[in-house]
């Protein structure tokens, strides 16, 4: 492929970050995945759309993250045939995001998994669930079957099956175990459980309030995810975000940061025996979302973001508690951290526990905290700045070890950072409007936005249709490219570590499955 082929072939499209549009044949899929493989790029995203009702055709997207750039590809096929060439032996995440826009659109990989990843028996295997005429009322009934988990053979294997449903308030997951003993020789995960149609809601809606929806895809990322969608739609009806908006955004996503490691130092010192851990951690967040609250009116800021800003500003009273609690957890963390790293019973369950070796995690591309734990240096805020990250330029933090205890090391280092980050926005936090008003989006409109959540980078992809409402709605969670991580990040361990491993990665289910 020449070596320009991108730049030659390529049209820009208007993002939070810099995006490239390439429009290619089969042909060229292929041989771009290779290329992009060859530039160590990251397989960000992978979805279908019916545009049968447009053209009499199916479209794929894959979107790609580079040093400067996110690439976006896009393939039409011919409604007679929606196949297009498997990204698999470039991407081996691609498999199961292939398997799932099978299941939703009947767009199928030339090869792969010819396992079902979403249907769960659910829906008829000849449904597609976001096809144009797809009718729920006259979806023909399911026909269920066995899930055709891949076995494991020989002398004293056995095997454990935990979930879906668990014991706690967690989401269901399926994790089947197959060991030795209590040693662990393969581990298969079955997600989907809690598919919610979140791409099918979206359709219809008004652009304005598509940022609602966005926000409850995850409960744990409600900023990531609200910012990614508003950050589409601002693209593409081409707003400046005032500097004060985009201020009040950047604190909010970085609280939104802090809310969760502080509850996952806890939740893994506590994984590890260690109790009191978990009392202290979990008092420090109680005390930051309750500040959320006075603050901004939510825990968890779930309609804080919107189209054009934030929903309100921030008053000099609760700037200046924000400044007393970075004092207060500063030092509280330094303390709890000291504890941590002094504790041998603690450091022995955490050091070389559930290692993932930087290349293995660099051939599957992992994402966020789970890649720069295991030498991945990326963090879209660092990499592809946008407005306040230009100005604050965070501090990347990584660390090569790969086990529980570099996951645990990046979430104290992430904490510290944060904290740092939010006392220079409200030191700097500019005058002027938190709220400009968005004109009417252009139809047949593709925007993108990538913020960089607590959790790894969150896509949105935004499509708009007549009248001021979303065609269709992509939103992709990093768990997709982490999960199969942790099936590789147990082998050799025992089962009782699978609890701990499993924390120290913390996952969505309910992100991962829309």
């Amino acid at each position: 492929m020449p070596t320009d082929f991108f730049e030659r072939e390529g049209t820009g499209l208007p993002a939070n970050v810099a995006v490239r549009r390439v429009l290619v044949d089969a042909t060229q899929w292929s041989q771009s995945a290779q290329s992009l493989h060859d530039l160590d790029a990251c397989l960000l995203a992978l979805w279908g759309a019916d545009d049968r009702d447009v053209d009499g055709m199916f479209r794929i997207f894959a979107a790609f993250l580079l040093p400067d750039q996110v690439l976006l590809l896009q393939h039409a096929m011919p409604a007679t045939t929606p196949v297009y060439p498997s990204l698999v032996d470039w991407f081996p995440v691609a498999d199961r995001l292939q398997r799932a826009v099978r299941d939703l659109l009947g767009i199928r990989a030339d090869t792969g998994d010819p396992r079902p990843w979403l249907r769960h028996d659910g829906w008829a295997d000849d449904h597609f669930p976001l096809r144009r005429d797809s009718d729920p009322a006259q979806a023909p009934p399911a026909n269920p079957a066995p899930y055709p988990f891949v076995p494991v053979s020989g002398d004293g294997v056995h095997e454990i099956a935990v979930g879906p449903v668990h014991a706690g308030t967690i989401e269901p997951g399926h994790f089947r175990f197959s060991v030795v003993g209590e040693k662990v020789l393969r581990l298969e995960v079955r997600l989907g459980y809690a598919h919610k149609g979140i791409a099918k809601r979206f359709e219809g809606q008004p652009l304005t309030e598509g940022h609602r929806l966005a926000a409850r895809i995850c409960g744990d990322s409600t900023v990531a995810f609200s910012w990614a969608y508003c950050a589409a739609l601002e693209a593409i009806t081409d707003i400046e975000l005032p500097y004060r908006a985009a201020s009040l955004r950047a604190l909010a996503l970085e609280r939104e940061r802090l809310a969760n490691h502080l509850g996952d130092l806890g939740a893994l010192g506590n994984d590890a025996g260690l109790a009191f851990g978990l009392v202290q951690f979990s008092s420090l967040k109680e005390q930051l979302v309750r500040l959320n609250q006075e603050a901004f009116g939510q825990r968890y800021l779930f309609d804080y973001l919107v189209p054009g800003g934030v929903a309100a500003d921030l008053g000099i009273r609760a700037i200046r508690a924000m400044f007393d609690e970075a004092t207060m957890l500063e030092q509280a963390v330094a303390t709890l951290r000291a504890i941590y790293d002094d504790h041998p019973g603690l450091q022995d369950r955490f050091r070389d526990t559930g290692r993932l070796s930087p290349e293995l995690a660099r051939e599957h591309g992992a994402l966020g905290l789970t890649g720069r734990a295991s030498g991945i240096a990326q963090d879209v805020r660092i990499d592809l700045p946008w407005p306040p990250y230009d100005r604050l330029q965070p501090r990347r933090v990584l660390c090569t070890g790969g086990d529980v205890a570099a996951r645990v090391q990046v979430r104290f280092d992430e904490t510290i950072e944060s904290l740092r980050l939010c006392r220079s926005l409200l030191e700097t936090l500019p005058a002027g409007p938190s709220l400009v008003t968005l004109p009417v989006a252009p139809p047949g409109q593709l925007g993108l936005g990538l913020i960089e959540g607590w959790r790894g980078p969150v896509l949105i992809a935004l499509q708009t249709a007549a009248d001021n409402r979303v065609r269709r709605c992509h939103a992709h969670d990093p768990s997709w490219q982490n999960w199969p991580l942790v099936e590789y990040a147990i082998h050799g361990n025992i089962v009782p570590d699978f609890p701990l491993i499993n924390k120290s990665f913390n996952l969505a289910y309910s992100g991962h499955d829309g």
